[in-house]
């Protein structure tokens, strides 16, 4: 599973040079959150060609709000928020927003060539499949709050605080939720 490999001092660096002017800045924070957030989105909707198109649109929120941006606060908790939104809205309105939107003059399209393809490769199936099945199933069994709550703690190495922001839900509602979940979890493992 991916992780970020920013950290919030780089993140912010990066930022503020992307505001002065250094397009290449800002690549490169889209290169280092693409695949987390692409990863977070599925999670969400379940379905690689919705998941493209709210990635796209995550980032083009970004692109947008970036200059209001607080860079005295996590940067990634910001952008997984904005995911998050992402993703909701996705499912009320179905909006499509095709890649070509991101086409550069020469035909380039730089968001296509760095969306990893979500299926694993043979030998990783092979190396997990046990314990992947069995947990991909009895996370499916979860609802979707208790699913994010999971996903974000240990795929993405969020702290409570982080989750809590990102979802926009008191802190407490988190620490609960992710217990339940794991009782939850435990439960439906142990009854195969």
């Amino acid at each position: 599973m991916s992780t970020v490999t920013t950290d919030v001092s780089s993140d912010a660096q990066l930022i503020k040079k992307y505001l002065k002017g250094d397009e290449k800045s800002l690549e490169l924070l889209i290169r280092s959150y693409l695949q987390p957030i692409y990863s977070f989105v599925y999670r969400y909707l379940g379905n690689a060609t919705d998941v493209e198109d709210v990635t796209q649109e995550v980032f083009v929120r970004v692109w947008r709000n970036l200059k209001k941006f607080d860079t005295n606060k996590p940067f990634k908790t910001w952008l997984f928020s904005i995911a998050k939104n992402a993703a909701i809205d996705w499912q009320r309105k179905k909006k499509l927003i095709p890649f070509s939107d991101f086409e550069t003059e020469n035909g380039d399209n730089p968001f296509l060539e760095n969306i990893p393809d979500p299926a694993p490769l043979p030998s990783e199936l092979l190396a997990r499949a046990d314990l992947a099945l069995v947990l991909n199933e009895a996370m499916d069994q979860l609802p979707v709050k208790q699913k994010m709550t999971l996903f974000l703690r240990y795929n993405d190495h969020f702290t409570f605080r982080e989750i809590a922001e990102s979802l926009g839900e008191p802190l407490n509602t988190v620490k609960n939720r992710h217990l339940r979940a794991l009782i939850a979890l435990k439960k439906i493992i142990g009854e195969k």
